[in-house]
């Protein structure tokens, strides 16, 4: 059952709440939990797990603030069925088990901490700090009132967080991940392949047979579902939005420029990152006396070793300015023209000294003028708030008199937009995806949820804005008849043998490749022309899709194959591969153990967390469960 609770939903709904719930069993203990004020009335147990447990009005009480999360954050309403099908009932109670398991730990261990130490840790959290950065009283009561808590619960309740949060790190500390790893990880992103290969055209299958009445009648019975049509619905709609009702015109050059410089590092492109160790000395005399030392020739390394400092405290890796917890610091490390040695920083805990061994310099896929326009549309957006807002208030009032949506949005200076027909994945009866369908699959959703002359809710766009929306007419599913679809049998049929006939002769081709012949006579034989691409890699490129790729490191060096192309089918030979040395003091090499590490933590997390709840003998209460999540009435 708990290895069944830690399924992700693979649905877009799915995702966004394992992005909000999961995560929260390491990093975001501490300010959201289960409010104190349920606690003390649990009216039946749902899990117990060792000599504690996890209360129905507990689960309930975690389950609503995580909808209603979810809800904020997708700006739209989520029914409890379809958060059920995601998997967050079982998300949640998976997380509010793995707490129970966890302070149980804790308190094992002897593990504890004190009312002082606690506000201490409070105090620096930012999202209790107000606009100076220093604790806001009043934001911290009123997180605490919005999570069910009164302030001493909450201050409670944080104070187990911090604990768990101390035993987790207590699991991973100091574990990185292995050089065969990396190693591994390397050579799988550096590894270079040379690709002979040619397109064997769909001409080489031969002329194609024309089947008769009886096999297409055969073949459209066999699979009559794919000659189905679909229902389609037309639509009346109304946008207001930041997008929509903002004016790029109107923004200036510096208000573009100016974003463009505060966010090109994290929107486009990798921001500057610096290998830097660093060492803290208390006094002022050990300060001088280290930076002397340090000037002189000797090794920051090796000086951490005299004074007896642990090198993971030294060795801070490739960091980013933001990466530093005194501001000073990272400014005085970033304000190096090349490697050495930066300008001391006195600090509450002492003298920080610093040295950078090596500098990758920020990479940006993006220039302002490409970037410009898209960044120029975004102010607008964001200055057309108010104008959003209005425009909303005097549509509603419009169609609350009973006007139409064409009459709403003549009165308020804008026009509709219709849409003749589009099925519940946004095609069109040709099969073409409309373009700019407002609010996308929410509209869909919603309008294939309603029914002609019904007054619908406003859908949300993901900019902020509004869709009001009429259906006008609802044209039913239906089987198509096998006349109507007769032409679009036989070219099917016809495509079907052509495919197959070609995958054939592939094949026949792909053997004499294995068997030594040289590929300029194979592609000889079919009159094709051989062509070559170099410095293939597993990464995008333009001349080859992405199972293209995969398809080229399938088979082994000296190796060929083939696969359905746009023309043909191509047929390939791997004449060679190469990968570069593995030197596990480079930078990417610190990269990859960077990027590892987290998942590698999070991978051993979650071992010490199932063999904790299996040593603590979680037992559910399937009934409880089903009756607290309504799953009972649907059985």
């Amino acid at each position: 059952m708990l290895e069944g609770l830690r399924v992700a939903s693979q649905n877009w709904i799915g995702r966004t709440i394992m992005a909000v719930v999961m995560g929260v069993i390491v990093v975001s203990f501490a300010i959201w939990g289960v409010g104190d004020v349920f606690r003390g009335m649990t009216t039946s147990r749902l899990v117990k797990v060792g000599s504690g447990e996890v209360s129905v009005d507990s689960f309930r009480n975690a389950y609503q603030n995580e909808l209603r999360r979810i809800q904020q954050r997708l700006r739209r309403a989520v029914t409890n069925q379809e958060a059920r099908q995601a998997g967050l009932d079982l998300q949640v109670l998976e997380r509010l088990i793995t707490e129970v398991a966890l302070d149980q730990k804790a308190r094992q261990l002897g593990l504890a901490s004190s009312d002082e130490t606690t506000q201490q840790l409070l105090a620096k959290e930012k999202v209790l700090q107000g606009p100076d950065g220093k604790f806001d009283v009043e934001r911290f009561k009123q997180i605490a009132r919005d999570a069910g808590f009164t302030e001493r619960g909450f201050v409670a309740d944080q104070k187990s967080a911090y604990l768990r949060k101390l035993l987790t790190d207590l699991v991973t500390n100091g574990v990185e991940p292995p050089r065969l790893m990396i190693e591994a990880i390397h050579r799988f992103r550096n590894e270079s392949r040379t690709i002979d290969y040619f397109v064997l055209p769909v001409s080489a299958a031969g002329p194609a047979s024309t089947p008769s009445d009886e096999e297409l009648k055969k073949y459209f019975d066999e699979r009559e579902q794919t000659f189905r049509a679909k229902e389609y619905r037309k639509l009346t709609a109304l946008v207001v939005s930041p997008t929509s009702v903002g004016k790029p015109g109107e923004v200036t050059e510096d208000e573009v420029r100016k974003l463009y410089e505060e966010s090109k590092a994290r929107r486009f492109g990798t921001p500057e990152k610096r290998d830097v160790r660093q060492i803290v000395l208390k006094t002022d005399k050990e300060a001088e006396d280290a930076l002397a030392r340090l000037k002189g020739g000797m090794d920051i390394d090796a000086l951490a070793a005299e004074l007896k400092l642990n090198p993971k405290d030294v060795n801070l890796g490739l960091v980013e300015q933001r990466d530093f917890g005194d501001a000073k610091v990272g400014a005085a490390v970033f304000a190096l023209a090349k490697p050495g040695l930066a300008e001391p920083v006195k600090t509450a805990f002492g003298t920080v000294i610093s040295q950078v061994k090596s500098i990758a310099p920020a990479v940006y896929t993006k220039t302002f003028e490409q970037a410009a326009p898209e960044l120029r549309v975004e102010i607008a957006a964001q200055k057309a708030g108010p104008e959003v807002r209005r425009l909303h208030d005097a549509i509603e009032d419009q169609r609350a008199a009973g006007k139409t949506l064409a009459e709403t949005a003549k009165g308020v200076g804008l026009d509709v937009r219709v849409i003749e027909a589009v099925d519940d994945a946004g095609h069109d009866k040709d099969g073409k995806a409309i373009a700019d369908l407002p609010a996308g699959p929410d509209l869909l959703k919603a309008a294939f949820a309603s029914d002609v002359g019904v007054d619908n809710d406003t859908v949300a766009t993901r900019d902020g804005g509004y869709v009001w929306f009429e259906v006008n007419a609802v044209e039913p599913a239906r089987q198509k008849t096998f006349e109507e679809v007769k032409g679009a049998v036989l070219e099917a049929m016809r495509n079907e043998a052509a495919q197959k006939a070609l995958a054939e002769k592939a094949d026949e081709l792909v053997g004499k490749l294995r068997s030594g012949q040289p590929i300029e006579d194979v592609a000889k034989s079919v009159n094709a022309e051989v062509k070559r691409a170099t410095d293939v890699k597993r990464a995008a490129r333009p001349d080859f899709n992405n199972p293209t790729i995969v398809q080229f490191f399938d088979v082994p060096p000296r190796g060929a194959g083939s696969l359905p192309g746009d023309a043909g089918r191509l047929v390939f030979f791997v004449k060679d591969s190469t990968a570069p040395a593995f030197d596990p003091l480079s930078i990417e090499s610190k990269t990859i153990a960077e990027q590892l590490r987290p998942a590698l933590h999070n991978d051993l997390l979650e071992q010490f967390v199932g063999g904790l709840e299996k040593a603590l003998n979680v037992e559910i209460n399937q009934k409880a469960l089903e009756a607290a999540t309504g799953t009972e009435k649907e059985q």
